[in-house]
């Protein structure tokens, strides 16, 4: 019997994070994540203030047609489902996203990675393919988002036999704390166990 989903404190986890595998590949997707899709990507509440306040720390990074959106947009939009997500330049790229060696990458991770920001990218591009999912008592979901244009990261997570949590410790510490990555090892151990 396979178990879609498991409960480590207040949050519902989908075993695909523990089961499946994933490698961020971007010398064969070029980030075309940044660029594809019905919408920008989530954005957190206080995300919006941290993009405004910070924007002239990142502001050089990015391209000129994203300023421009921007300056005229502001640093959100709300989608069809009510949510905040980045604004987007011509209804497809993100308006933080800047191409270098022809591939789409973040100017906020590239003014973060430079010392000028403390502000790394919003946590849901960071999180990436992990969704979160909110509902109505408070518990929050993590799942697992299948999207055609991350086969090559599939492929590559198979490769090097890593799973998705594995490959995002980074970004579930930074969202979850250390004490909920090191629930999800255990867990992992668990489900080898079954």
């Amino acid at each position: 019997m396979q178990l879609p989903m498991i409960e480590i404190d207040d949050k519902i986890v989908s075993v695909d994070l523990l089961r499946e595998c994933f490698a961020c590949d971007i010398a064969q997707c070029k980030g075309i994540c940044c660029v594809e899709g019905n919408a920008g990507a989530p954005l957190e509440e206080d995300e919006v203030e941290i993009l405004e306040r910070e924007y002239p720390n990142y502001k050089a990074c990015m391209t000129e047609a994203g300023i421009a959106v921007v300056e005229r947009q502001g640093f959100m939009v709300v989608d069809e489902d009510g949510d905040y997500t980045t604004t987007l330049v011509d209804d497809a790229e993100c308006a933080y996203a800047y191409e270098e060696n022809g591939a789409t990458l973040c100017a906020i991770e590239k003014a973060w990675a430079a010392g000028r920001t403390e502000f790394r990218k919003p946590i849901s591009c960071h999180l990436y393919p992990i969704r979160l999912v909110r509902f109505s008592n408070g518990t929050v979901g993590l799942n697992y988002h299948r999207w055609s244009v991350c086969a090559s990261a599939r492929e590559c997570g198979r490769k090097l036999g890593l799973p998705v949590y594995k490959g995002l410790r980074d970004a579930i510490v930074r969202r979850f704390g250390e004490e909920f990555y090191k629930a999800l090892e255990a867990a992992e151990e668990l489900l080898k166990n079954r």
